[in-house]
């Protein structure tokens, strides 16, 4: 199934470009680089000041596949499979 904005939060997020454009640490909007890493609660971007661990609750991110889609933190604060999960849910 190809990534487009109405299923993004159901798939990996590695490698996807990313920006933070809120969170509840200043000092981390507008943060900008490549998705290397993620966990339940923390998305790891690959920036020109190196790795930076950013917490997806309290959060509000734009990816780009190709085209900016604005993604709410707590929709994707889930293990990466869990996410997976409920596609499958979803679809029933």
């Amino acid at each position: 199934m190809n990534v487009n904005p109405s299923n993004l939060i159901y798939h990996d997020l590695v490698g996807l470009p990313a920006k933070v454009e809120f969170s509840s640490d200043p000092t981390q909007i507008g943060l900008e680089g490549m998705v290397v890493d993620e966990t339940k609660n923390m998305l790891v971007l690959f920036t020109s000041r190196g790795c930076k661990k950013v917490s997806k609750r309290n959060s509000l991110f734009t990816f780009y596949i190709p085209q900016p889609v604005s993604v709410d933190g707590t929709k994707i604060a889930y293990h990466p499979a869990e996410r997976l999960k409920r596609i499958q849910r979803r679809k029933k």
